[in-house]
């Protein structure tokens, strides 16, 4: 059921970005709206929050509130057209919900054995669920039935994508393999090794050639596109986990990680750019791009979305003859007169 609450005002003056959005408990994961300026944060209590953003002084506005889930939210997010939002919480539960009347049209009790941990959307009817268990379903939420049940890992599902042609899902696991998954004819491709740190986070770059995935050790590990026995490459450098992985071009990802930053990160060459910025100590859970790709938006576990705009990030190059320097200060990738940065950047990076 959806309330309406009350307005959030922004502080009096012009942001490049929206102010950052305060709730009253952890924000687990966050979708951004495909066609307004809306998100959708799923919180540790059960609640879903549903906020207009602006960069102007009205900030945030409070928009709707759903309650369906009683226990912690795990995953929301919206459909290809944002027409639906999809909720899963530790009840074990998948929940569709009407953007248009605020309702919920679907409750799929006990969709999974073990909670839901992670969920990706492959296309206007496919959705992808892996759960604490290992265990990955496709289903199909137009009848809402899963099309196939995979059971290739023994311990969770921490981070799912899929190629730009809809056909090849890869998933991470806690136990530390990447494996590909044919959607189409519904079979396992390959799973990798057992590398020797949990993998959390995934991501496809370099045009689809590169699949990236950050372990329990700061560590960026590479997969060729179709070689998914065993890495390529490998790019330490995080002092503490890769907890989630954003691409922003087809060369320049932003990472979030247990220290509480959010990192600029090159890759083909592997480079890191700089701190975008950060949530204190607190650990981000996840990074998102805004549908114009203007900005980016992170939650960590100070019960706040913060934005942080691309225009930096994505103007940085690296010179491919020169060679990476260890204990290299990272750049301020938010612009020269960033309050954020004030002092930030006189401390030593992280001995990276």
């Amino acid at each position: 059921m959806a309330n309406a609450v009350g307005e959030e005002s922004g502080p009096e003056k012009n942001f490049t970005v929206p102010p950052e959005a305060t709730f009253d408990s952890i924000v687990v994961d966050f979708s951004f709206h495909t066609e307004k300026d809306i998100l959708a944060a799923g919180l540790i209590e059960g609640d879903i929050a549903v906020r207009s953003f602006s960069r102007s002084k009205e900030g945030n506005n409070q928009l709707m509130t759903f309650t369906h889930h009683k226990k912690a939210c795990r995953c929301v997010k919206f459909s290809r057209d944002s027409s639906q939002l999809f909720t899963t919480a530790k009840d074990k539960s998948i929940c569709s919900v009407d953007m248009e009347t605020g309702t919920v049209t679907h409750r799929q009790k006990n969709a999974h054995n073990a909670p839901v941990y992670s969920m990706a959307v492959i296309d206007d009817y496919l959705l992808a669920t892996g759960d604490d268990d290992g265990n990955l379903k496709v289903w199909d939420y137009r009848r809402w039935t899963p099309i196939v049940e995979w059971k290739e890992s023994e311990e969770f599902i921490s981070d799912m994508a899929i190629d730009s042609n809809k056909r090849t899902l890869v998933a991470t696991s806690g136990e530390g393999t990447l494996t590909a998954y044919s959607v189409r004819s519904k079979k396992m491709i390959l799973q990798s090794e057992l590398m020797d740190s949990e993998f959390l986070s995934v991501a496809i770059v370099d045009k689809g050639k590169k699949v990236v995935c950050g372990n329990g050790e700061g560590v960026l590990n590479f997969f060729n596109w179709g070689e998914w026995g065993n890495i390529s490459d490998r790019f330490p450098g995080h002092p503490d986990s890769i907890d989630t992985i954003c691409p922003i071009t087809d060369n320049i990802i932003c990472t979030g990680s247990m220290d509480g930053k959010v990192r600029g990160v090159h890759v083909m060459p592997n480079r890191m750019l700089g701190v975008v910025g950060e949530h204190e100590d607190f650990p981000i859970d996840h990074i998102r791009l805004s549908r114009d790709g203007s900005m980016i938006a992170s939650c960590g576990h100070d019960e706040k979305i913060k934005f942080w705009d691309t225009e930096h990030i994505r103007s940085e190059t690296v010179d491919h003859t020169k060679k990476a320097r260890k204990g290299q200060k990272l750049k301020n990738l938010q612009g020269a007169g960033s309050d954020f940065f004030a002092g930030l950047m006189d401390d030593k990076a992280d001995d990276e």
